[in-house]
């Protein structure tokens, strides 16, 4: 099966979710949450993505998460992800409760596509101060793909990981899988990069954005947005509109996507000292914010 294949078969089976104006979402996409070692590039950011996290949603945001949630390749299962980021995992929870919550599964936890996993996994933990499971994600779903439906224009906004243009980390990710947990992870540590990720690997990301172009193309330039390539994307009006959302694991700072008021912005949270010297984390615009319709270049 062709990469426009796979594509194709994403937007067939994407769960339709319907907003308008009034909505509010927030898209991060590899995250990468690990184990808290060396190798857990999350760590360095987790204290930046819990407080950006916090602020979506005292404000009222969905928040979707676009694949690579948790670092799956790397850990043998969730349990040890889980207690190294609990808090994170507790005010997903929140979002989750309120039914603010949408989840797609990526090449590093593409195990989530197993609905027997994420029941076995995901619906409750241990607590293990009273010896108990504990309700966690009951019931959730994880998606391939989602399409935002807008209730007044009908445009829709196609989400997905990414990696359906990439044969190696959708049909061969358990090689890679396998390379990355014996091979790379070790290595990592001492600063070697894992070339099996187009995330560290230029030419790969290209490839995997200009597969997903030609599809778009080929789809009446459906307004698109991925992860994967850890490359933040925000095209001009008139352009075609792939997107993408970067990662919570650049070097000191997190980027991702709003979607509010019936515009679209790019946006990043950091890290930054005031002139008296105190550290304080801060939402930055990067691109936008700009109209949703102004990407209807049918």
């Amino acid at each position: 099966m062709s990469s426009q294949s796979r594509l194709d078969r994403a937007y067939k089976n994407a769960k339709v979710i319907a907003f308008d104006d009034t909505s509010k979402f927030v898209l991060f996409s590899d995250c990468h949450r690990g184990d808290n070692s060396f190798a857990d590039e999350f760590a360095n950011n987790r204290n930046i993505y819990f407080h950006a996290l916090k602020h979506y949603y005292n404000e009222g945001f969905t928040y979707c998460e676009l694949g690579d949630g948790d670092e799956l390749w790397e850990n043998l299962n969730f349990d040890v992800v889980f207690r190294s980021h609990k808090n994170v995992y507790e005010l997903l929870q929140l979002f989750y409760n309120d039914n603010r919550l949408a989840m797609i599964w990526g090449n590093h936890d593409m195990v989530y596509r197993n609905p027997k996993y994420v029941k076995k996994h995901l619906s409750s933990y241990l607590d293990r101060k009273t010896n108990k499971e504990v309700p966690l994600f009951p019931d959730i779903t994880y998606h391939e793909s989602i399409i935002l439906k807008h209730q007044d224009t009908n445009q829709e906004i196609f989400l997905l990981h990414g990696h359906q243009a990439d044969y190696m980390n959708y049909n061969g990710w358990r090689i890679n899988r396998f390379l990355v947990r014996v091979l790379w992870k070790p290595l990592q540590i001492i600063g070697i990069s894992d070339p099996t990720s187009p995330a560290k690997n230029y030419k790969e990301s290209i490839r995997v954005e200009r597969r997903i172009k030609k599809w778009i193309a080929d789809n009446k330039n459906l307004f698109t947005i991925i992860g994967h390539t850890h490359r933040p994307r925000f095209p001009e009006a008139g352009q075609l509109p792939l997107f993408n959302d970067g990662s919570c694991v650049h070097p000191r700072c997190i980027t991702g996507i709003e979607i509010e008021n019936g515009t679209i912005t790019l946006i990043k949270w950091q890290i930054s000292t005031t002139e008296d010297g105190v550290l304080k984390i801060i939402r930055v615009p990067l691109e936008g914010p700009q109209k949703l319709v102004d990407f209807n270049i049918e």
